[in-house]
């Protein structure tokens, strides 16, 4: 019989934080949105909800523990 190959799961909690694109690019939520929010001005908060691009030293980290992508 032979060996069946070895395939990398998904990292479940790398899953839940971040997000692939169709072109491959990799987001990410910004900080500082769970609470202490009234100091915080409405256009802050905007900013803050939208999702932002992961630095591209960290992207192929983030994509080995996405193997399905």
């Amino acid at each position: 019989m032979p060996k069946p190959i070895a395939r990398s799961k998904t990292r479940k909690s790398v899953a839940k934080r971040f997000k692939i694109t169709a072109r491959g690019k990799v987001l990410r939520a910004h900080s500082s949105r769970r609470h202490l929010l009234s100091a915080k001005n409405a256009k802050r908060k905007r900013h803050l909800s939208k999702a932002a691009r992961v630095d591209n030293t960290d992207v192929a980290r983030i994509k080995a523990n996405l193997p399905f992508g």
